[in-house]
């Protein structure tokens, strides 16, 4: 029986089953497709991550005695369309079966559905064989459960999987999370050892893009784009984090500093998303890296980092499958307002969204703090409706696939799925940003002053959103004391911080 497998273009597994044995009637298939070029404004950086991830699989398998059909962008018989592609090569290479792994995506999980629904061959769908959970765990986890919080089901994970414990049962370190530690400033002490790099040439791939007229933003340098695009690569990346980053993750993973893109962070995000590496090897590398060094290496820095994977990167997912596709239309505050152009720029006086957006223009990245209170919480002060902020986050940030962006964006850093991730909205005024980074030392405002045009846009921003939202918090025990104290402003200041806001929010490319 002649079978057709697909292979989307995060789906770059090299452990999975299919590849255990090579079979002479079974074709692979991969395409790089303007329908997946075209359906969010990409960062120029994401679309050559991915085309050249997706070459340097194809390459491992052809290497490896399977056979493949890859379609490059400009290939002859590439109809652009996931469908239409895969209807050609079943008539003509005469398929009589059809197999598929399951999408992380609701649009291509449909898709495909209702592409197999008039299929007159036999097909069959697969596990990835990459996450910890299953696309139902965490639903069930949470059946007859009235909040959904991320700890309950990270301590669970913990448990059932055996990490970072003690007596079977007890967190090693004597707690389950040590966030109250991982949030010092860094003020160029310790120093960050920096890696050399890839400096890869792309040059092939970017001219491609370039003459098919994919519309993209951001800048690339072509002779040093410097992401992991291959499996060796991505190993490269987790063995240098684990011997020269994980001794200070924890501690400085919410800091903010200009002169700094990465800090401690590890850069693995895009290989696990596009699932060059799983979830289960990175954190076992680092399990291994803390255990043969734990003189030095803390576990309040290890505890951090895999909070984040083995916690909140399963929790998103399980988020995302148990609210789709209604989660996507969620807009609870009701939020209406167009995202300002300098989003797309950089162009703005403030400069802690200055730096974070041009951070994100020209490397295709931004840490979760820029991301959640600089790029995000301006977005929820300014009342910017979420569809916009949504389409902003999964164009611009080089690991943005749906399920892991839309979770993080509507539930989290917009509060816009009623309570779903998130009990109070993440918002602040300057003084946050101040308190974790030197964003306000340069900055054209004055953090400190709370009125006047001199003072930092997002203090009349804060306490313009808690006046202007103040019935959705009515209920809302996490935002009692903000509230209190909004009712007790001094009317005159409290007008002011409005007027001033209204300003803002009317002309945001003015600030």
């Amino acid at each position: 029986m002649k079978k057709l497998r697909l292979i989307l273009g995060d789906q770059l597994n090299h452990k999975h089953s299919w590849y255990s044995s090579t079979e002479k009637d079974t074709l692979y298939f991969m395409s790089e497709m303007r329908q997946e070029t075209d359906y969010a404004h990409h960062h120029i950086q994401k679309v050559i991550g991915f085309f050249a991830a997706m070459r340097n699989f194809y390459e491992h398998l052809k290497g490896n005695g399977h056979q493949v059909i890859y379609y490059e962008i400009d290939s002859e018989g590439n109809k652009q369309d996931l469908i239409e592609n895969l209807r050609n090569l079943i008539d003509k290479h005469h398929i009589e079966r059809f197999e598929y792994q399951l999408p992380d995506e609701y649009r291509l999980d449909k898709q495909l559905k209702d592409f197999c629904k008039h299929l007159d061959i036999e097909f069959e769908i697969f596990d990835t064989e990459h996450f910890y959970t299953s696309r139902s765990e965490m639903a069930e986890f949470y059946d007859g459960k009235k909040e959904m919080i991320m700890e309950y089901f990270y301590r669970h994970m913990r448990k059932k999987h055996e990490i970072l414990l003690q007596n079977a049962s007890q967190p090693e370190g004597g707690k389950w999370n040590f966030d109250k530690s991982n949030r010092k400033k860094w003020t160029g002490k310790p120093e960050i050892p920096h890696e050399k790099g890839f400096r890869k040439d792309i040059s092939k791939i970017l001219e491609q893009i370039q003459k098919q007229k994919i519309n993209t933003i951001g800048t690339v340098n072509e002779k040093a784009f410097n992401w992991p695009t291959s499996r060796s690569d991505s190993l490269k990346v987790l063995n240098y984090f684990c011997e020269n980053l994980l001794v200070h993750f924890g501690d400085y993973q919410d800091a903010l500093h200009t002169e700094e893109v990465f800090l401690f962070h590890s850069r693995l995000s895009f290989s696990m998303n596009t699932k060059m590496l799983s979830p289960q090897e990175v954190i076992e590398k680092v399990l291994e890296t803390y255990y043969n060094r734990k003189d030095e290496i803390d576990i309040s820095q290890v505890e951090g980092f895999i909070r984040q994977i083995l916690g909140w990167r399963e929790y998103m997912r399980g988020i995302y499958w148990m609210q789709m596709p209604g989660y996507r239309r969620s807009n609870k505050l009701d939020n209406q307002n167009t995202l300002p152009d300098f989003y797309w720029t950089g162009r703005t006086k403030m400069n802690c969204l200055h730096h974070a957006i041009t951070n994100s223009l020209e490397n295709a990245y931004a840490h979760h703090i820029q991301r959640l209170m600089v790029t995000g919480n301006f977005a929820l002060l300014a009342q910017v409706h979420p569809d916009e902020v949504d389409d902003w986050y999964l164009g611009i940030y080089i690991d943005a696939i749906e399920w892991v962006e839309m979770p993080n964006t509507r539930g989290m850093s917009q509060f816009a799925d009623g309570e779903i991730v998130a009990t109070k909205p993440y918002i602040s005024s300057g003084s946050y940003i101040n308190k974790m980074g030197n964003y306000c030392k340069a900055c054209f405002y004055n953090v400190n002053t709370k009125i006047g045009e001199k003072a930092c846009p997002f203090n009349s921003l804060y306490w313009n959103f808690l006046h202007a939202k103040q019935v959705h918090f009515k209920d809302n025990q996490r935002m009692n004391m903000m509230m209190s104290l909004l009712k007790k402003m001094d009317s005159k200041t409290l007008e002011a911080h409005l007027n001033r806001a209204d300003e803002i929010i009317k002309n945001p490319d003015n600030f």
